[in-house]
């Protein structure tokens, strides 16, 4: 893969806009992002960092959407071999608590997100004859966590759709994997706090590493499964999470 475009959703902040400025040192980056300003201010940073990128409109959970943002990265750039789901939301209460409502948002967002962008982008990934699917999970799909049921759902089924599309689409060179972040210090989590106080400290007692996760440390997972040391690797899923989880 000598030439990369990414297309890299949620990449207006936080875990994104790192995976964002780590992908642009091999090629150029389409920041998608529902916030069109915030796309806008991760390519300013790219730009200054001397890489590559553009900036699109995209809400992951319409498809018409998702087409049009492809249109736009394919007028601007000419392909796409690179895809990184990386846009998620959630609110972290217990279950019981919680109201359909919220559910509906965050499976829209985090599992129909993913396979809006797969289905849109992955015939133009078999045009270009291969390409890498990067999908960002989360450990509470692998083993639950409290006040996140619907979320741990929502990722599960992430994990799950992973595995599938790696079968189904290495007969065109496409690999497919996973990362599931453990806490991260993001401005999502920081929202959380805001209703949650006290959970960061509780967080980084219980993580061996001793701190939340970094937005450049799952960046760095990205750009592994996107390299070419990954050729052979297809159908994982890779936790980043300090040894929070150990499976």
């Amino acid at each position: 893969m000598t030439e990369q475009v990414a297309f890299v959703t949620g990449a207006g902040s936080g875990i994104g806009r790192a995976i964002a400025h780590q992908l642009a040192q091999a090629g150029t980056v389409a920041v998608a992002d529902l916030r069109l300003d915030a796309a806008q201010e991760t390519v300013a940073e790219v730009l200054r960092a001397g890489g590559k990128a553009i900036a699109v409109h995209c809400d992951v959970t319409d498809l018409a959407s998702v087409e049009q943002a492809r249109d736009e990265v394919l007028a601007a750039c000419g392909f796409v071999n690179v895809l990184v789901n990386n846009a998620g939301w959630d609110k972290v209460e217990l279950f019981l608590d919680s109201t359909p409502d919220t559910w509906d948002r965050i499976l829209r967002i985090n599992l129909l997100g993913p396979m809006h962008t797969c289905k849109v982008l992955l015939p133009t990934l078999i045009e270009q004859g291969g390409g890498r699917v990067v999908n960002i999970a989360s450990d509470a799909g692998r083993v639950g966590s409290t006040g996140e049921a619907v979320y741990s759902a929502a990722k599960g089924g992430v994990i799950a759709f992973t595995k599938t599309l790696a079968r189904e689409l290495a007969r065109y060179q496409i690999n497919v994997n996973c990362v599931a972040p453990g806490p991260a210090d993001t401005p999502l989590f920081a929202e959380i706090g805001t209703y949650n106080p006290g959970i960061k400290r509780a967080l980084e007692k219980s993580i061996p590493l001793r701190r939340l996760a970094r937005p450049e440390d799952i960046a760095g997972a990205v750009a592994y499964f996107v390299s070419k040391e990954a050729s052979y690797v297809t159908g994982q899923t890779l936790s980043v999470s300090g040894g929070l989880t150990m499976v």
